[in-house]
């Protein structure tokens, strides 16, 4: 009896310390979002926070702890200029605070607590007028 209990006993009380020493937000979503950038027409030129990360049609996996500003350029068209904000998740800070300090620590530093304002942008560039 003692070796089955042991045996049952042994992955419940590693699951539960992995889950105290970890926060929330940081188990269950990780620590980055994805984000689908697009435009019209295609092939625009995708500069995040000034770097260069390639052209439409794109996926990326960002860190939300912080704003984004992306710009989309295209020769021959105006160039696009987005504003992705980050906002916090309550939910997850009150479930890290339930959960007791290391949780807290944990997300707060990760930033696991952040959301992206938005998941998906789609820039429609401007012919740029001759002449100008």
């Amino acid at each position: 009896m003692k070796f089955k209990l042991k045996t049952y006993l042994t992955p419940l009380l590693l699951g539960v310390l992995l889950f105290a020493f970890s926060g929330c937000a940081t188990v269950f979503r990780g620590e980055h979002r994805d984000l689908s950038l697009a435009s019209e027409p295609d092939g625009a030129q995708v500069f995040i926070n000034g770097m260069y990360y390639g052209r439409t049609p794109l996926k990326l996996e960002l860190r939300p702890n912080q704003p984004y500003t992306i710009e989309f350029r295209k020769d021959g068209f105006e160039t696009e200029v987005r504003h992705i904000k980050n906002e916090i998740g309550v939910g997850w800070v009150v479930l890290d605070v339930v959960c007791g300090v290391v949780p807290v620590l944990i997300d707060a530093l990760t930033g696991a607590w952040y959301d992206l304002d938005q998941k998906y942008v789609n820039a429609i560039l401007k012919r740029q007028q001759e002449g100008v």
